[in-house]
Parts: C-alpha cells; sequence; structure tokens
C-alpha cells in the first residue's frame, strides 16, 4: 500500500489514465477507418527510432526518446502508403510487412546497444513490455502534456471527425480536405502511440487502442458516446492495471492494462446494452416467443373469420 502512496506512483496513476483516455478515443477513429491493424503496425516501427534516438544521445531523455520514435513510426506509415499505391499488395498486407520487418530491425538494434558499455542499464527493454515504474516526474509530465493534446484535438474537431469518417464525400463538398485529415489522423494515431510506448511497450500498445473501442461499441450506437465509452475504458483499463502492477516486485504495467482492457471487453461481450450476447439472446427468445405466439393464434382467427 505504500508503494500505491508514494507521489511517483499518483503521478504514473494520473499519466496511464490520461493515456488510457486518449488511447480510447484514437482508436474509435482507427476502428471507424477499419484501420485497427495500423495501430500495431506503427507501435512496433516505433521501437527502431527509440533505440537509433538513445545510441546517439547515449542518455535516456523521453522528449528525445519520443521524437526518435515519431520519426520511425511515421517512416513505417509512409512506407505502408507507398507499398499499397505502387504495388498490388493489399493494405493489411502491407501493415504485415512494415510491423514485422521494423519491430525485427528494431530487436537487433537493441541486441547491439545492450551489448555496449552502458547500454545493458539504459532500461530500453522496458520499451518492449512497458515499465510505467521507471517512468520519471518529467517523463509523465511530458506524457500528460502530450496526452492532453490529442484529447483536445479530438474534442476541438469533432463535428469534422463525424464527416471524415461516416460522410467523406458530403465533407469534401464542404471544402474539408481529405488530405488534411488524413495526416492529422495519421499525427494523432503516431503521437499517442509514441507516448505510450514506455508505459504499454510496442508489443502490447496496440491493444489500448483496439480493445477500449470495441468494447465500447457493444454499449452504443452513437459515434459521441462511443467516443465517451472507449476513454472511460481506457482510463480505467491505465488505472486497473498501473494499480495491479505496483503490488509485485518489477511487474510489467503493459500487461496487466492489456488484462484490466481484456476484462472490461468480456463484460460488453457478454453485457453490452446494444450488441452484448446476453441482450441478443433475449432478443432472440422474445421473437421466438412472439412468433410462436403468432402462430398459435392463426387457427382461433380463421375459424372466427370463417363464422
Amino acid at each position: 500500500m505504500n508503494a500505491l502512496l508514494s507521489p511517483n506512483a499518483q503521478w504514473v496513476l494520473l499519466s496511464t489514465l490520461i493515456l488510457g483516455m486518449a488511447s480510447g478515443m484514437i482508436g474509435c477513429l482507427a476502428y471507424w477507418k477499419r484501420q485497427s491493424l495500423m495501430s500495431d503496425s506503427l507501435s512496433h516501427a516505433a521501437l527502431p527510432g527509440v533505440v537509433i534516438a538513445f545510441a546517439i544521445v547515449g542518455v535516456k531523455e523521453m522528449p528525445v526518446m519520443i521524437a526518435g520514435a515519431a520519426a520511425s513510426a511515421l517512416a513505417g506509415a509512409l512506407l505502408i502508403h507507398w507499398i499499397r499505391s505502387s504495388s498490388r499488395i493489399k493494405e493489411d498486407t502491407a501493415m504485415g510487412i512494415i510491423l514485422s520487418v521494423f519491430f525485427g530491425f528494431g530487436i537487433m538494434l537493441l541486441t547491439i546497444v545492450n551489448r555496449t558499455a552502458g547500454g545493458n542499464q539504459s532500461g530500453l527493454d522496458g520499451f518492449i513490455y512497458g515499465q510505467a515504474a521507471s517512468m520519471v516526474r518529467k517523463d509523465v509530465y511530458t506524457m500528460l502534456v502530450l496526452a492532453a493534446l490529442v484529447i483536445l484535438i479530438v474534442f476541438a474537431a469533432f463535428k469534422e471527425w463525424k464527416l471524415f469518417l461516416f460522410d467523406p464525400d458530403f465533407a469534401k463538398g464542404l471544402g474539408l480536405s481529405r488530405r488534411l485529415m488524413d495526416g492529422v489522423y495519421l499525427g494523432v494515431l503516431v503521437l499517442v502511440i509514441v507516448i505510450g510506448i514506455q508505459a504499454v511497450g510496442v508489443i502490447l500498445m496496440a491493444a489500448l487502442l483496439i480493445i477500449p473501442s470495441v468494447s465500447a461499441r457493444y454499449w452504443t450506437n452513437s459515434f459521441r458516446r462511443m467516443v465517451l465509452l472507449s476513454a472511460l475504458f481506457g482510463g480505467g483499463s491505465g488505472m486497473g492495471g498501473t494499480l495491479i502492477s505496483t503490488f509485485g516486485a518489477n511487474w510489467p504495467t503493459g500487461p496487466f492494462i492489456v488484462v484490466a482492457s481484456s476484462a472490461l471487453f468480456v463484460i460488453s461481450l457478454l453485457f453490452g446494452a446494444q450488441k452484448g450476447l446476453l441482450v441478443k439472446a433475449i432478443q432472440l427468445r422474445a421473437q421466438k416467443q412472439s412468433v410462436a405466439r403468432s402462430w398459435s393464434g392463426e387457427p382461433g382467427v380463421k375459424e372466427g373469420s370463417a363464422g
């Protein structure tokens, strides 16, 4: 319990809360653009940038790491677009190629750096599975500011996001640039990925983007409510996973955040008000009973009408 009361633990808890909210919101945009795999590809593609940034600077500075991760992730996104546009390879295949190549390259660089003097003490391994407890207050401040910026962008342009996602032709007619919105979307997606990889890790960051939005979809058909619910689920998962990880020695935060998020998904899958399995079972049973009553009443109706 003392670990929970420490100031550093409270700051980390706040950062994972805001990170989860930002991830849930951006995950909704990726969900409706049908690019959930993009978040997985870019989170893996960020690893080489993190290692290269550390190798250049020689110290673990969060702003430098974020810049390196962002550059690497953007390079991965551009390569996905280039592969898709210049060949007959489909987008999901291009994403899989970039994911595996960049992640393999990042692991190779990480192995080389860890064998250098002081490299094994850098803590770069925490970027694979996440280690929020290793963040210092300056790292937390950086994450809070950037995550708050992502949330602000989503709220400030909410109407534009709706037009961009659901009626792009009408949005184009109103003068909304598709290229601009694609650029903003890619920018905030990369931003939320690179600020979260230290807490959740490059492997599991995609789960924090995908699972809350899918869970929220089981509760509502409204895009606005889905965004808010996804932010709630993401923030709750971030806090819950962080709290659990504080009870053990050197427990990685990322896996526990994903476990908490998965628990919310199972609850949504079973009890979701719109698409939950229990609701569907009740509706199906009611339909069967209604059909059975209508069939049982037909002979009487026919007999009465004949008389």
